[in-house]
């Protein structure tokens, strides 16, 4: 054989080697569920986790992007604690997601978990959704001024929130407080296991007003509907049966106040289990469906991939270690 010869057989076969590595490498980074996924909303059903994902997996069976189920299961207790310390029990499991939001790092600030966001998986922050604050229909407060005034004059009136206390809905109710003139210290904010509960307790009449997320309560609210809105914290008036309710800057309260919301997975998940959720959840924001329930719930999408997530929520720990400061909140 001539050494032309055998220069063209040795690219050849350097070729073949080099193609077979690539399909074993892309091969090794291709990853899909072996069986259910299991989604955890750490609360009872009808609160934001819930809502998020509940709605996340419905859009994902509809749209056909996954071959594997999506079975949501409430864990509630704790502000989250109780799911979280479920979720930290399946390190490296591939199978078992969670709903997430402010509290996965503001109960831990508080000293109510021994978890916090750095002892899961980041996979993709997906929406941002806002606060609202709720009364009965039938409700003397026509706007959140009428009802600040009144508890300036009756501090131990109650407002119900769907987190526990020193985490998110008490953490936006604070705000809210502070910019319209009112320490935030004196609020009587009594906390229940989500956004279900804050809406019965309203509709009851055991509290004057409640604090929520306003996407898990737009089902509850538009014509005919026993609920009413005072104020939302978006800069922007929102869609759907929210596009009438008044922002808090439109009141004269110079305050907004976001409520992210993403997906996390089990301790130490397998980078392309990691890769799989990252691309399936970009493709779910790009769905019809999606955007059909997006805008009725008044959510904005607001993609980041699991590193960008990641470090945004480490961004987050810094600005709420100063808030939670701020008010006495902080646990030791």
């Amino acid at each position: 054989m001539t050494i032309a010869m055998k220069t063209r057989v040795g690219c050849v076969i350097a070729a073949s080697c080099v193609a077979t590595l690539g399909m074993s490498s892309a091969q090794a980074q291709t990853w899909s569920p072996t069986r259910s996924i299991e989604f955890l909303a750490p609360s009872n059903p009808g609160g934001g986790w819930d809502t998020l994902a509940r709605t996340s997996s419905r859009v994902i069976q509809e749209e056909g992007l996954s071959d594997s189920s999506f079975a949501v299961i409430n864990v509630p207790g704790g502000g989250g604690a109780v799911g979280w310390a479920q979720i930290a029990r399946e390190s490296g499991n591939p199978h078992k997601l969670f709903a997430t939001s402010p509290p996965i790092i503001l109960v831990p600030l508080a000293g109510a978990s021994r978890y916090d966001h750095n002892d899961f998986t980041p996979i993709a922050r997906l929406i941002t959704d806002y606060s609202i604050v709720l009364v009965r229909a039938d409700s003397p407060y026509q706007d959140l001024n009428d009802l600040f005034d009144d508890l300036r004059e009756n501090p131990n009136m109650s407002i119900a929130g769907g987190s526990a206390p020193g985490s998110m809905d008490h953490i936006s109710l604070a705000g809210l407080a502070d910019a319209a003139g009112m320490d935030a210290v004196n609020v009587n904010y009594v906390p229940f296991t989500g956004g279900g509960e804050v809406i019965t307790n309203v509709l009851g009449g055991h509290v004057v007003a409640g604090i929520t997320g306003a996407g898990e309560s737009s089902g509850q609210l538009g014509e005919g509907s026993s609920l009413r809105a005072l104020g939302v914290s978006s800069p922007e008036r929102l869609g759907g049966v929210l596009a009438d309710v008044p922002t808090y800057e439109e009141q004269g309260i110079d305050y907004t106040f976001d409520i992210w919301r993403g997906v996390m997975g089990a301790p130490d998940m397998p980078e392309e289990a990691v890769t799989y959720y990252e691309d399936l959840f970009a493709a779910m924001l790009e769905t019809d469906g999606w955007q059909r329930a997006r805008d009725q719930l008044g959510w904005i999408d607001a993609y980041q991939d699991s590193e960008t997530f990641g470090a945004f929520l480490d961004e987050q720990q810094g600005v709420f270690e100063t808030i939670l400061t701020d008010l006495g909140l902080r646990g030791e």
